[in-house]
């Protein structure tokens, strides 16, 4: 079984950034454990601060990925064209936030993936990912 793990921008600087907010370790740091608790699942990995790259990675790995980890980060609020790739490919997507969306800024409640996702994993921190994970093994 093939995962991929898309983040978008600014989760590059996990680990450096809003500590309080995201937590102190890097994905890089994180995604050793992912791989280590699923030895049995192919996960790539993949993020990018620029939208269109995305969208391009996302049609990449969309036909050929039995499921993906989306992060779409800042844009979530913002990227309609982002929700257009996910509605566009076979492969199921699940939406994850690190931090609960819904409790910080009335613009972070709009969000422009989760009516194309599989589901949408919100505030529990990496936590998430390894849930999401668990779900695309799940319902494959």
């Amino acid at each position: 079984m093939r995962i991929s793990i898309i983040n978008g921008p600014n989760l590059n600087l996990l680990g450096k950034r809003e500590t309080s907010i995201y937590g102190s370790m890097s994905f890089e740091e994180f995604l050793p454990s992912l791989k280590k608790k699923f030895p049995h699942i192919q996960i790539s990995y993949f993020q990018s601060n620029i939208e269109g790259e995305l969208i391009s990675e996302l049609q990449r790995v969309g036909f050929d990925a039995d499921g993906i980890v989306l992060n779409p980060a800042g844009y979530t609020h913002t990227s309609v064209a982002i929700g257009d790739a996910i509605a566009g490919i076979k492969a199921p997507v699940v939406e994850v936030h690190i931090s609960n969306v819904h409790a910080r800024e009335d613009f972070r409640k709009l969000s422009h993936v989760s009516a194309k996702a599989a589901g949408s994993i919100f505030g529990l921190g990496l936590k998430g990912y390894e849930l999401a994970i668990e779900y695309l093994i799940s319902n494959k």
